[in-house]
């Protein structure tokens, strides 16, 4: 009879855990009361930064529980039209996962309002549920108001080559950050939908600018959530300087902002269309482009560096890789990748797939089956993740150690710095991993070209032969029409895939490329000076 009640009991565990969190006692415990005492105290140093001023701006947090899964933790949110440096616990409104208030704030005497839950709720619950996030900040800051106003056209925000952008998560220092922007309503709740649309549509965002507003920041939690915001601002104020001093914050050496006839006089002049560009569509000529993305082996880099040096050394090395480095998170996070991609490759037949056993039968004997694995990867040529990201991993090592130098062709540095200095942002889209792109156009022939580049792609975008990539690719880059992107490629299923997705497409013909299919319709080059 124990055994019948017992078993109940456990299988409901989630409902009595979910039962529990909304209990009188669970809203009155310590948990509860710690969420409300740190946002009271983050808002009055936001306040101290301008961030929350006049009652604007608010926060959110969930009550962390290690007992109960994210979605499911209690939600704490500042109220609506209180002067956010003298909040306290009291003030503060609890909310389950779905919206719904659990606990509200007691009415406070005259001059103070009635208590109100903070206007961004179902903008904050937006982030929670399609982000999984565990804190949101919804900032006033002069900052996020003034960057979104610098270009009244523009739906994005994108910088590069700033150190603070190593605080955004899933950034680094070469990579360019994009910051959607929608248009700002007189309701703060109608914008609930452009904010979803714009979550949805920048899967790496952690922020969202309000046009003439502010900016919703989302984080893991309330620490990564701050540190971010932090970062965002900087960037912003930095932006805003650098424009002041007609410099260009969005491309990597900050330099003059540039048209295509050269240094502008006006920064203004920087958002107008150049009269290059109307001449063009005006002759029904080719307007400059906005984006130029170039594959690498067969385009920038000859065939023979990647097949004769790079897998070469990468095969060669892998033992030793392996061997050095195995305990490393790195390492094993690579060894976890190659082993799910073999999995998939036995069930698929793949040939020269063996598998990779787990950690527990040794050292040696996964490093054993992983070397197997990869030289048959290398010679097949496999366009994968898993074996990318091992091999950008390796060369870094060998680049670090002055055994590789890169190569490419003598006209990709002089078209790079013309390009460049025409305001064209060039950005790089190869099945090496994007630290192996890196590691190639850091460590050339011709020195360091990093500087002209805005960005990086690999196939974390997707497939190269498949147009669903090119698509990602064009929605990253926030053009208005996929037709101002120039994809330069050798490879013709790429050009095709590319085409599809609306983008312009040159075919490279290099010493050493494949050749293409007859009455291919592309336009072919074989320098860079021809575009």
């Amino acid at each position: 009879m124990a055994a019948a009640l017992a078993a109940p009991f456990a299988l409901n565990g989630a409902v009595k855990m979910a039962n529990s969190t909304t209990s009188q006692a669970y809203l009155d415990g310590s948990r509860v009361k710690e969420s409300k005492t740190l946002i009271a105290d983050l808002c009055r140093q936001f306040y101290t930064l301008g961030w929350v001023s006049g009652t604007g701006g608010s926060i959110t947090t969930k009550v962390h529980d290690d007992s109960i899964p994210k979605p499911e933790q209690l939600i704490v949110m500042s109220p609506s039209g209180v002067q956010k440096e003298r909040m306290v616990e009291d003030d503060m409104y609890v909310l389950s996962p779905s919206g719904s208030i659990l606990s509200a704030p007691l009415p406070k005497p005259y001059p103070h309002k009635a208590p109100k839950c903070t206007d961004c709720a179902p903008l904050f619950l937006k982030a929670y549920h399609m982000r999984n996030a565990g804190a949101v900040i919804h900032s006033h800051g002069i900052e996020s108001c003034l960057v979104t106003m610098i270009n009244p056209f523009s739906k994005e925000f994108r910088i590069t080559h700033m150190e603070m952008i190593k605080g955004i998560q899933g950034h680094g220092y070469y990579d360019e950050l994009v910051v959607p922007i929608i248009e700002n309503t007189a309701q703060e709740s109608e914008l609930t939908e452009s904010l979803a649309e714009a979550i949805k549509a920048y899967p790496k965002t952690t922020a969202v600018l309000v046009r003439n507003h502010g900016i919703y920041v989302w984080g893991d939690n309330w620490i990564s959530a701050k540190t971010q915001a932090e970062c965002y601002h900087y960037l912003f104020d930095a932006a805003i300087k650098l424009h002041q001093l007609g410099m260009d914050w969005s491309t990597p050496t900050h330099g003059p902002i540039q048209s295509a006839n050269g240094v502008l006089g006006n920064v203004r002049d920087a958002y107008r269309p150049t009269k290059a560009t109307k001449i063009a569509s005006e002759n029904g000529t080719e307007p400059l482009k906005r984006c130029i993305v170039l594959d690498i082996e067969g385009t920038t880099t000859p065939i023979s560096f990647v097949t004769d040096v790079l897998f070469p050394y990468a095969r060669e090395s892998v033992g030793k890789h392996l061997a050095a480095t195995y305990e490393t998170a790195e390492t094993q996070d690579d060894i976890k990748l190659l082993r799910a991609q073999v999995q998939e490759d036995l069930a698929n037949g793949v040939a020269g797939a063996l598998p990779i056993p787990p950690e527990e039968a040794g050292k040696q004997d996964v490093i054993a089956a992983v070397v197997t694995n990869v030289e048959a990867m290398i010679k097949a040529d496999r366009k994968i993740t898993a074996l990318k990201e091992l091999q950008g991993h390796i060369w870094r090592t060998g680049f670090q150690n002055n055994e590789l130098q890169s190569v490419v062709f003598e006209d990709v540095p002089e078209a790079l710095e013309r390009w460049h200095a025409l305001g064209i942002k060039v950005y790089i889209y190869s099945s090496g991993s994007r630290l192996a792109q890196r590691l190639l156009f850091g460590n050339t022939n011709y020195g360091d070209l990093r500087k002209f580049l805005s960005g990086f792609f690999d196939t974390t975008v997707g497939n190269k032969k498949e147009s669903k990539s090119y698509v990602e690719i064009t929605e990253s880059l926030g053009v208005d029409n996929p037709s101002e992107i120039l994809f330069v490629t050798d490879v013709y299923q790429e050009a095709t895939a590319a085409k599809a997705a609306g983008l312009e497409v040159a075919i490279s013909i290099r010493p050493g490329n494949g050749p293409l299919p007859e009455n291919h319709g592309f336009r072919t080059i074989t320098s860079f000076s021809e575009i």
